[in-house]
């Protein structure tokens, strides 16, 4: 499961309101190789599932995850962070063994 912190569903709703997205867009999360620690997160705006998706709902946003990427991100929030060192979504992933300090990346 991946869960949304209510400032994370602030956010997200604020984005797709702003944009005017379809109303059937949904947060699209997965894992890429690269960055400083080894893996590196993924997060688009998405309208379109694919077989094999996985999808979450929680705080009414929509999250859609692969399945490969689900096994390093199962138990994961998505959060917001406004504060002085930038802000955006982040990721508490309870999986992570390591990660560097733009958050951006982690290893298991």
């Amino acid at each position: 499961m991946i869960t949304v912190s209510p400032n994370a569903k602030e956010y997200i709703d604020k984005l797709i309101a702003d944009t005017h997205a379809d109303p059937t867009t949904f947060v699209r999360v997965g894992v890429k190789s690269g960055g400083c620690s080894g893996l590196e997160y993924k997060l688009d705006f998405d309208t379109t599932e694919k077989e094999g998706d996985q999808i979450f709902e929680d705080k009414g946003v929509r999250v859609v995850v692969d399945m490969k990427s689900l096994l390093y991100l199962y138990g994961t929030e998505l959060d917001y962070s406004g504060g002085l060192n930038g802000k955006g979504l982040t990721f508490n992933n309870p999986n992570a063994s390591r990660t560097c300090s733009c958050g951006e990346s982690f290893s298991v």
